[in-house]
């Protein structure tokens, strides 16, 4: 069967990380993509979940918008602000 290359562009420290996990588990790059690839042919699926995040969820959209135009219309309460690892 013929050989093809595909090119892939990503984060270069994605890219340092994702080799050094395929090294850990004894392949490379190129075998990896190729297992992800067969797998996803013979499934007919993506192997994995993929889910969006939360905070870009339509009902979190809307109660920011909200929140919003509350603080546009001048209703907003002042607070300290929470800054560091969320140790409060």
């Amino acid at each position: 069967m013929a050989q093809v290359n595909l090119n892939v562009r990503m984060d270069e420290d994605v890219k340092r990380r994702f080799d050094e996990f395929c090294a850990e588990v004894g392949m490379n790059a190129s075998v990896a993509i190729n297992l992800f690839a067969r797998t996803v042919v013979r499934e007919q699926r993506i192997p994995f979940e993929i889910t969006a995040d939360p905070f870009y969820s339509s009902a979190n959209m809307a109660a920011l918008r909200r929140s919003i135009a509350e603080l546009d219309a001048g209703r907003g309460t002042p607070h300290e602000l929470a800054e560091g690892g969320g140790d409060d």
